[in-house]
């Protein structure tokens, strides 16, 4: 329970930290340096990050910085399906996963 407040914290200072720097660029103010923003995303918020570049259109035609994102959203996607697969208790949270969508 504790691992999932930690994910969406991060997830959530990940797209506002992301949000912010939209507003920066908008009004020609200082910015959030990529490297900080790819950091918040490898640091388990690379799906706020996803959302955020997806709903603010943020940085989606920026490369490398796009395909950086995109390597680490793989990343973390293939360490749940990992975790998934290897975890006695897998079965039945993604029952529930399931049971939501």
């Amino acid at each position: 329970m504790m691992t999932l407040v930690v994910l969406a914290s991060i997830n959530l200072a990940t797209y506002c930290l992301f949000w912010l720097d939209k507003r920066a660029a908008q009004r020609n103010a200082w910015r959030v340096s990529e490297r900080m923003l790819l950091t918040f995303a490898i640091a388990g918020g690379s799906l706020g990050a996803l959302a955020a570049c997806h709903i603010h259109r943020h940085k989606t035609r920026k490369e490398p910085f796009r395909t950086l994102l995109l390597s680490i959203v793989t990343f973390h996607v293939g360490l749940i399906v990992a975790t998934a697969a290897t975890d006695p208790e897998s079965p039945s949270l993604l029952d529930a996963w399931a049971a939501i969508f």
